[in-house]
């Protein structure tokens, strides 16, 4: 077997490089019944999501922060002829378990299509390499397989990121590649049919603009399972924790310190703002025209940690959160500025010990 190539000059290793001891380790241990095609057992799966220590002694990192029965479901789901749809909100880590689950079942995640508006049936089919199209006619040598197609054939999990981006009646071409398991070549006449353990896993949320609905027909080749925000601040703030620590080794930022003061500070402000009513509940609040998800909350401390590394003492202050919170926030200038400035001289500025956020934020939003 080939040496692994280095991988330290990547920005973002794919989760099976990533975590490659782990995933190691846990066939090394896994003695559970496996599917066929699969690289690990739903157990062993479902361990190298949610974390624990396994009977060696190896430690294995959490990589979702939630309900156990959700990640049951969706390894149980892709054991069966169903496909599988993780539904939520943006910033609901539905493509960060879309590939881990990849990694851990086939053992990589690279059969990726990511869905936009201008997505044609092509890139979910197949597509040809016109020169030889020309020169050849139609054949096996100048077919191009999409990643859906190349899934079919080597027994392997497909991700498609954002279907609801992707225009309904080229969403419906997957209709007949999950109902029977089949994908049509009519310019062959032929077909290829998927081998065991072949199945998609597919993300969507239906919150944004430009969101096209699942077709009825389509929805129901889908067992969905719902990701939902962090319950409680500290589960948030463990999620963001943890994620930028991952991120700012990967971009090998300078050594910077994010007290956990104010990291909970950032999440409290999104969560309040998001529910329309502060933690205890006294004082309704309007809430700004975005998502506010845990993943921009993530960004937001990113940028934050980046200001204090560079240009700061290291430390992440308030006034290093104040430009990406406001952005965060203020995503419509008009009608986000005045609910931003409302909570600012409502919340934050009665706030005990929030007095240097308040100061931070009202020069940037001025």
């Amino acid at each position: 077997m080939p040496a692994t190539p280095p991988t330290d000059h990547i920005l973002r290793p794919h989760a099976e490089v990533q975590y490659a001891e782990e995933l190691a380790a846990l066939r090394a241990a896994d003695d559970r019944p496996k599917p066929p095609g699969w690289q690990l057992s739903p157990w062993a799966v479902v361990t190298y999501l949610l974390g624990g220590t396994l009977d060696n002694g190896v430690s294995i990192e959490p990589k979702y922060i939630g309900q156990r029965r959700l990640m049951e479901i969706a390894v149980a789901t892709l054991a069966t002829d169903r496909a599988l749809l993780l539904l939520g909100v943006p910033g609901t880590a539905k493509s960060w378990v879309s590939e881990h689950l990849t990694a851990a079942i086939s053992g990589h995640s690279n059969l990726l299509i990511q869905g936009t508006a201008g997505t044609s049936e092509d890139a979910i089919r197949y597509s040809w390499n016109y020169a030889r199209l020309i020169a050849e006619g139609p054949s096996a040598a100048a077919l191009v397989p999409s990643p859906l197609l190349k899934g079919m054939q080597d027994g392997a999990l497909v991700r498609i990121e954002e279907l609801t981006r992707i225009p309904a009646d080229v969403q419906d071409t997957l209709i007949t590649v999950l109902s029977e398991k089949v994908l049509p070549v009519p310019e062959l006449a032929t077909e290829v049919q998927a081998t065991r353990g072949f199945n998609v896993i597919a993300t969507a949320n239906d919150r944004d603009k430009g969101v096209n609905e699942l077709s009825s027909a389509l929805r129901r080749r889908f067992n969905t399972v719902v990701l939902p925000l962090p319950t409680s601040v500290a589960e948030e703030v463990q999620i963001v924790q943890s994620r930028v620590e991952k991120t700012g080794r990967a971009l090998q930022l300078p050594p910077t310190t994010a007290a956990l003061e104010q990291i909970s500070r950032l999440v409290t402000v999104f969560r309040e703002l998001r529910a329309g009513v502060t933690e205890n509940g006294k004082t309704k609040l309007k809430s700004p025209s975005g998502t506010l998800s845990t993943g921009e909350a993530i960004s937001v401390l990113n940028s934050g940690l980046a200001l204090a590394a560079y240009f700061g003492d290291g430390t992440l202050q308030a006034a290093d959160l104040a430009a990406g919170l406001t952005g965060a926030v203020v995503k419509d200038p008009v009608q986000d500025r005045v609910v931003w400035l409302e909570y600012l001289e409502t919340v934050v500025k009665e706030r005990d010990g929030w007095k240097d956020l308040y100061r931070a934020c009202r020069e940037v939003v001025e």
